[in-house]
């Protein structure tokens, strides 16, 4: 059997897409003729603002489905609002007077060319192509959100009921497939207490950047102020759930029979009434948690399961009916509830105004600012004050006798117009000082006050003879609110309150670890679901604190390495004295390390180790001084040293000459024959006056280079003496630069007879000015043009013999 293929012939192809073409844009003329704005408000298409304007109220008025009851009105008036919309904005407008309007639901603000393009230009598809037009259901109208409704209204409400919100826009495919399952969602929970929203990412641009929302569709959970993204499957069980999970977790507490005598007696110290509710089923309904969850700040709420076994002995002592759900109150008295509620369908209304009747204690503690404006309220009106009948008492054991003979009281005299409660004065010591005029509390007192105004300002009375709980002190109360309500003058006077302390606010450490699991929290569900766009100011933060700890790890690491090994701690006491760096600023290009200069004392202890065994390359600047001269000499040697106290290789001492008188002279004895001349004598060395001299003693090659005081001029009485003086300086010196050789030969012998032309002088220079060209002498030393001094060996510090050495 043969088989033949017709082929089609390709001329027919553009000629089936011409009739396509045009038969579709006759269908969109049509549509565009059918719905005309111009017509829908009876205005011209050259009709200026305001006359479309006066003709949108008009028409409005008369076509509002409140007032008129044409079953077309809610029809009309849609349009009527749609057609003021394109019309009132220029852009949209052009667009209609340019490419025609096609679906009044069409978002605004997006050129009308974007879904169809003339015939002459090009034709472009999109998914709203396709799309038919709808109308968004009436219904949803009053769950549209604002960006000023949102901040002043459901903002502050989500702490006391969560919200779920729909993020949606009018151009949507995937938001018309949940429609169905968010009804539904809707009319589940929005009876239980849940708050309902809608954001249009088209109308509430700004709203929708505060949510984080930047996508249609979106569900989001809102519980005290924090935003929560839903990620699942749109499932209306998915919904509830997400919804149960924005709840705190420990809103309702399990209760059995061995733990509920704890729960209840806890009102004491928690100062809240406690709520149970009995029921069949093994979990808390969420009507429960909603409403715990609304009242958490003044109700403890707990859960009995009927079912279990372990809770007979509960359902026993109160007689609890296992057909239907019940609901006990208890407050002071754990014996007996002060409320019952019993049905088989729980409403939230029902609750909430069960709850909202009981949800202070009889005499509750005032333990909040906000707890006192609620329970005395401020006076508004002569028929709605009220006053407030306030027991100043301690905690203490012997207290507790006169507090339950007060709420002995207050119960039996319970009226609209008093409010009893009664306040710690070791926790409320401003208030109570306030009211008691500044006394000491040696027995419970018993004060009456109406509060006048938000500021504080309050009139009061202190009943007399105070407050032992006895039937003298009820009898005598009880008269005085007689006479109170008689003659409302009867409180006398008047005082200015303080804000009451919060005794139940979280420390910091538990508001600041809360604070932190919230955004950990945040953090990883951002990371989970790559919600990219809302990580990006924390991804910032965290690049940036990295970047700064590497940055500063990388300098550390490429910086000094002297500067960061901090130097090795004498084995001895260093005396340390202060800088003062800038008289010597000048002097060092080294910036100093440190703000001190060790000083180490040479002793028989720190000898060895600091000369002898010195390590190569090292030198020691010792200083000679005795005890006379000891604090001026070592603030002088700190100030011209200190700008070299940087180097590593530099070491500072000092040596007592009245410790050790005999160490000078054979160190000057040991030197070279040539350096010194026999002609001296050994008593008119150790007879000399060493202090002041500075030695640069290198300890490994034996050799040291010396610094004896100078005159600097600063004499006025002898100009000429220290003129020759000087000039003998200077021959000498220039003598000295004819060779290496004779340099340390003529120095010596010019030290030699300078000191000894000057002995007389050398008395006259005071003892801070010895030191004054210290510096100039170091910085010849780190030059390396000091003359140097050879020594065989090193004199021992202790002997009494002056031809002792040590041998290195």
């Amino acid at each position: 059997m043969t088989v033949r293929s017709r082929s089609r012939d390709p001329r027919t192809c553009p000629a089936l897409l011409a009739i396509f073409l045009l038969i579709l844009s006759v269908h969109m003329a049509k549509s565009a003729s059918e719905y005309d704005p111009y017509k829908i408000l009876g205005v011209s298409r050259s009709a200026s603002q305001a006359e479309i304007k006066r003709a949108y109220k008009s028409l409005a008025r008369e076509w509002h489905p409140d007032k008129n009851k044409d079953p077309k009105a809610e029809d009309m008036f849609i349009k009527i609002s749609k057609s003021y919309e394109i019309l009132s904005n220029e852009e949209r407008r052009s667009n209609f007077d340019r490419y025609g309007q096609m679906d009044e639901n069409q978002p605004f603000g997006h050129s009308q060319h974007h879904g169809f393009r003339s015939f002459h230009n090009s034709f472009y598809f999109d998914e709203s192509f396709f799309h038919f037009p709808r109308s968004r259901d009436f219904a949803d109208s009053k769950y549209m959100l604002h960006h000023a409704q949102f901040n002043s209204d459901v903002l502050p409400d989500s702490h006391k009921r969560p919200y779920l919100i729909k993020v949606t826009s009018e151009w949507c495919f995937a938001c018309i497939h949940i429609e169905p399952v968010w009804k539904e969602t809707v009319q589940e929970l929005e009876p239980l207490g849940v708050g309902i929203g809608i954001v249009d990412l088209g109308y509430e641009r700004r709203l929708a950047n505060q949510l984080g929302a930047h996508r249609a569709p979106s569900i989001i959970g809102l519980v005290n102020g924090r935003v929560t993204f839903f990620h699942q499957a749109v499932v209306r069980e998915h919904l509830r759930q997400f919804v149960e999970d924005l709840l705190p977790q420990k809103l309702v507490e399990k209760i059995t029979d061995n733990n509920y005598r704890t729960f209840l007696d806890s009102w004491h110290v928690e100062n809240k009434p406690s709520l149970l509710l009995f029921d069949q089923i093994p979990i808390v309904p969420l009507l429960y948690k909603l409403t715990a969850f609304a009242f958490r700040n003044y109700v403890r709420f707990g859960f009995v399961d009927q079912g279990e076994t372990h809770n007979a002995r509960l359902l026993r002592i109160f007689n609890i009916n296992t057909y239907a759900p019940t609901m006990l109150l208890f407050k002071e008295d754990t014996e007996k509830p002060v409320d019952i509620i019993q049905a088989r369908g729980m409403k939230r209304q029902i609750m909430d105004e069960f709850v909202s009747n009981n949800k202070f204690l009889q005499v509750p503690r005032l333990v909040s600012q906000q707890l006192f404006d609620e329970l005395c309220p401020v006076k508004q009106f002569h028929r709605r004050r009220k006053y407030c009948v306030l027991l100043i008492t301690g905690e203490d054991q012997a207290f507790l006798p006169g507090n339950k003979a007060f709420l002995d009281f207050a119960t039996a005299n319970r009226k609209d117009v008093l409010r009893f409660a009664y306040v710690y004065q070791r926790h409320q010591q401003p208030l109570c000082q306030a009211l008691l005029h500044n006394q000491a509390v040696l027995s419970p007192q018993v004060v009456i006050l109406e509060r006048r105004s938000q500021a504080g300002k309050v009139l009061f009375r202190s009943v007399s003879g105070g407050w032992n709980g006895s039937e003298e002190d009820k009898y005598l109360l009880h008269e005085q609110l007689e006479l109170l309500q008689k003659d409302p003058t009867y409180l006398t006077s008047d005082a200015t309150l303080p804000e009451l302390n919060n005794e139940m606010a979280p420390i910091f450490i538990i508001q600041w670890m809360n604070a932190a699991y919230d955004y950990i929290v945040q953090i990883y569900d951002d990371l989970l679901y790559s919600n990219w766009r809302e990580m990006m100011p924390i991804l910032s933060l965290i690049f940036s604190a990295l970047f700064i700890l590497f940055g500063t790890v990388i300098i550390q690491a490429f910086s000094e390495p002297g500067e960061s090994k901090p130097r090795k701690p004498k084995p001895k006491e260093q005396p340390q004295t202060e800088d003062d760096a800038s008289s010597r600023a000048n002097t060092s290009s080294r910036p100093p390390k440190k703000d001190f200069v060790e000083v180490t004392e040479l002793t028989d202890i720190t000898y060895t180790s600091n000369l002898v065994k010195l390590r190569p390359g090292h030198i020691n600047v010792v200083l000679v001084l005795t005890n006379i001269s000891k604090n001026a000499l070592l603030r002088k040697f700190a100030k011209e040293v200190f700008s070299f106290s940087g180097t590593q290789t530099l070491h500072f001492s000092f040596l007592n000459a009245d410790k050790h008188r005999h160490w000078m002279p054979s160190l000057l004895r040991s030197a070279s024959e040539a350096a010194w001349s026999e002609s001296h004598s050994d008593d008119d060395e150790e007879s000399s006056d060493y202090s002041g001299h500075v030695l640069a003693l290198n300890g490994y090659k034996k050799y040291f280079c010396i610094f004896r005081p100078v005159f600097t001029g600063d004499d006025p009485n002898d100009s000429s003496s220290e003129t020759s003086f000087s000039s003998d300086r200077r021959k000498s010196r220039s003598r000295s630069r004819s060779s290496s050789h004779s340099r340390s030969r003529s120095h010596s012998r010019e030290d030699r007879a300078g000191s000894k032309r000057g002995s007389s002088r050398a008395t006259h220079i005071e003892v801070h000015h010895k030191l004054d060209r210290l510096g100039l002498w170091m910085e010849r030393l780190m030059e390396g043009t000091l003359p140097r001094l050879h020594v065989p060996a090193w004199p021992m510090l202790d002997d009494t013999t002056t031809n002792s050495f040590t041998e290195s």
